[in-house]
This record gives structure tokens, C-alpha cells and sequence, in this order.
């Protein structure tokens, strides 16, 4: 994440936000800024996910995990990411992004995240995250465990399932 200012900023946001839960979906209030901007004039198809790494820090901060998870020495680590676009974010445009944690298996926790700019769609897709410490991923048994909640997924929505097919058969 290249992202500093806005990371710092997110982290602190959040701080005066009301607490979440795990599988509450947030939306964070943004702009397009000059550096998000590619040779097109709107913002960076990269961007968007380092963008979404805002989210999981509001995220986690808000559900009470950003403190547990420093205090243990893990850290959020990206698996994989699909992301369809369909529209342009221009410069200096606000828009809002939504982001949840959906459902989760042993290793990976799975998140939904849409672009919306005046109730337009303008990218959504799916991701999968893990903790790591220093032995490797934290199994979701002792993440869910350090947070008080049941280790038992949600179900999982059919694309999400879809998206894991997919990945395996790529893998193969």
C-alpha cells in the first residue's frame, strides 16, 4: 500500500465510528485524487484494490480486530482478487465504497466490495484475505476465537463458491 497519509487517516476515522461486527458491511465516504489517475484520465485499475486495502483497515479496526491482531503480531495479507469495472472514476469525483466479509473456511476470509458513484455501480469483485503470523496463516478457529465470535461461517453466496471453483481450476 502506497497510500500513507490516507491510511493513517482511515485508521483514525474509524476510531470515532461505531463498533461492527463480522459480516456488517461498511461504506466509506471518497474521492478521486490526482495520483489515483492512469494516462486515461479516470483512476487506476490498480488502485481500486489498494483502495479496498483502506477498507479492511476500517474494518478491522471497527470489529475490535486491529488491536488484537497487533497485540499478537499478525497482519492482513491479500490472496487473491477478482474485479469487474464498468465505469470510470473520474478526478475529484466522490464516490462510496461498500465492503463486507461475507463468509470465511479455515484459511481464507472472503469480501465483497463495490465502487458506487450517484447510485451507479461503477466496479465491484470479490477478494480473499488471511492473517499471518509468524508461523504462517492464522487459522479462522483462532482469529474468530480472538474475537468472541462462532468460527462457523455464514454460508457461502454462490458467487463466492463460484470464485473458489474458478481459482482451483486455475491452480490445476
Amino acid at each position: 500500500m502506497n497510500l500513507y497519509l490516507r491510511l493513517i487517516w482511515t485508521w483514525i476515522a474509524a476510531r470515532f465510528k461505531p463498533a461492527i461486527r463480522m459480516g456488517d458491511t461498511i461504506e466509506m465516504s471518497l474521492r478521486v485524487w490526482p495520483g489515483d489517475l492512469d494516462i486515461n484520465g479516470h483512476m487506476n485499475n490498480g488502485r481500486y484494490m489498494t483502495i479496498t486495502d483502506l477498507a479492511v483497515i476500517e474494518y478491522f479496526s471497527r470489529a475490535g480486530f486491529l488491536p488484537i491482531a497487533v497485540r499478537r503480531g499478525w497482519r492482513p495479507m491479500l490472496g487473491g482478487s477478482m474485479i469487474s469495472f464498468r465505469r470510470g472514476l473520474k478526478p475529484f469525483r466522490r464516490y462510496t465504497l461498500r465492503f463486507s466479509i461475507r463468509c470465511w473456511d479455515e484459511r481464507w476470509n472472503y469480501f465483497l466490495f463495490e465502487f458506487e458513484h450517484a447510485g451507479r455501480i461503477m466496479a465491484s469483485g470479490l477478494a480473499k484475505g488471511a492473517v499471518v503470523g509468524s508461523d504462517g496463516i492464522v487459522h479462522s478457529h483462532e482469529t474468530c476465537g480472538a474475537l468472541g465470535i462462532d468460527p462457523v461461517s455464514p454460508p457461502f453466496p454462490a458467487p463466492i463458491s463460484a470464485w473458489i471453483e474458478a481459482d482451483r481450476l486455475i491452480r490445476a
